[in-house]
């Protein structure tokens, strides 16, 4: 391996989205990556005709994969037949490999909202006003309704999940890489998700987003634990992202941007001498 390994950085920087700037997050981090690899942008519909090129690819702000579903999954098909190193590892639990965690961690016990998938089961969900349904393949709140109690029984069921709307304080998301905090930012008004703003958080609270980094058991990567806090306190999960989380970079100060860009380098190191 060369002295600078070749990292493919994988990202939409045409993507909208909703009042963020994606493309200046992987602006940011790719231009630091270059102090230690040689780096190359290409687009997700690129990826798989490019990675053979270079030591590894780091899929960063690609935008829901829902919208090139067949090829990525053709790129995650080549790139595990053909042994290619790819950040995050191509082994997650988490939204990498659909929703079916959230099912998981729901019979498991977990502190998440409660979920199911089959008529059968709806009597596991508490009860509430209205229900959240959304496709397994969703992304982005796309495809999410609501509907309530005496109408989930008539759904067509297979392809969906099925979640009490939960009423809550606020929402807040913890920052990983491998298995190391790094910040968390929350939004204070359930209203605006990506109003964001810093976030201290206690002890209780870096315990319960730990449960979810352990659960996943990625050795590298960056994950995102996004949690809701309800009237009661209690924190319950959102959703667990393990593929391509946006970070929200620009909210933070310069110190903590830095030094999340010096673990996502480090972690890359450690990634590529595995």
């Amino acid at each position: 391996m060369p002295a600078r390994p070749r990292v493919l950085f994988v990202t939409d920087l045409a993507y909208q989205a909703k009042g963020r700037r994606y493309c200046d997050e992987d602006i940011f981090l790719s231009s630091r990556l270059r102090d230690a690899f040689a780096v190359a942008l290409c687009h997700p519909l690129d990826a798989a005709g490019l990675m053979d090129a270079f030591d590894a690819v780091i899929v960063r702000n690609s935008g829901p994969v829902l919208h090139y579903q067949e090829e990525y999954d053709a790129f995650r098909e080549q790139a595990l037949a053909r042994g290619t190193r790819v950040y995050n590892p191509l082994n997650g639990r988490g939204d990498m490999a659909g929703k079916q965690y959230l099912l998981d961690l729901t019979a498991a016990g977990y502190p998440v909202i409660p979920t199911v998938d089959r008529p059968e089961d709806l009597h596991l969900l508490p009860r509430a006003a209205q229900y959240a349904v959304k496709p397994k393949a969703g992304a982005d709140s796309i495809g999410l309704t609501f509907a309530p109690g005496d109408q989930l029984a008539g759904l067509a069921y297979g392809d969906i999940l099925v979640q009490p709307r939960v009423d809550f304080r606020y929402e807040v998301s913890f920052y990983y890489v491998d298995d190391t905090f790094q910040y968390a930012l929350h939004a204070p008004d359930p209203a605006r998700r990506w109003e964001l703003a810093p976030y201290e958080p206690t002890e209780a609270d870096l315990a319960f987003a730990r449960k979810f980094i352990g659960w996943n058991t990625l050795d590298h990567g960056i994950q995102r634990v996004d949690a809701c806090r309800t009237p009661e306190g209690d924190l319950l999960l959102v959703e667990l992202e393990d593929l391509n989380p946006y970070l929200s970079l620009d909210l933070l100060p310069e110190g903590p941007r830095e030094a999340f860009a010096a673990s996502l380098t480090a972690s890359l190191r450690g990634f590529l001498k595995g």
